[in-house]
């Protein structure tokens, strides 16, 4: 999911802003850390959720229920269960400031989900073109969900007869 810009100024949609309770959330998480812990979230591979006392474990299931939260609610609570079950060998890890209006990245990744949120350098806006709150990316995936690199829409294609075929089989592009 992404979005630029983050905040509808005009139109239908005017006033609407996206992506910023897992912006909050993730900068929650990151200022409740002490310092020593800040700075092993900001090198590779990250804090480790066994060392987070039970008020930031709180805010780091928090942070990936915002997202699991999208799912439809049954789904949603099978996956937080698998969260809770590798809490221990979740990590946590970030890069930027930590201020209030600062521009960063986080990861979260287990062995059952993975997340990230970036703040990145506007494309279509006008204005700077360098890092900031007005173009969000976030990515939440399944590691080793085997879906990296699987063309799903070709394999569709090849199992199911189509009036049209899909511009890149090999048929249409020998």
């Amino acid at each position: 999911m992404g979005s630029e810009p983050v905040h509808a100024e005009s139109g239908k949609h005017a006033g609407t802003r996206v992506l910023q309770a897992e912006q909050d959330k993730g900068l929650a998480l990151m200022q409740a850390l002490n310092p020593d812990q800040q700075q092993k979230a900001t090198i590779e591979p990250g804090l480790r959720a066994s060392e987070l006392t039970a008020a930031q474990r709180t805010l780091l299931t928090g942070v990936i229920a915002e997202y699991v939260g999208n799912l439809p609610e049954g789904h949603a609570k099978i996956r937080m269960e698998e969260v809770a079950a590798h809490l221990d060998d979740t990590w946590f890890a970030w890069v930027g400031e930590a201020a209030a209006d600062s521009v960063f990245y986080y990861r979260i990744h287990s062995p059952v989900i993975l997340i990230e949120f970036d703040h990145q350098t506007p494309v279509a806006m006008p204005g700077p073109k360098e890092p900031g709150r007005r173009h969000i990316h976030t990515v939440v995936r399944t590691p080793n969900g085997n879906d990296y690199g699987k063309d799903l829409l070709r394999q569709h294609y090849a199992r199911q007869a189509h009036a049209i075929p899909y511009p890149l089989s090999p048929a249409a592009n020998p």
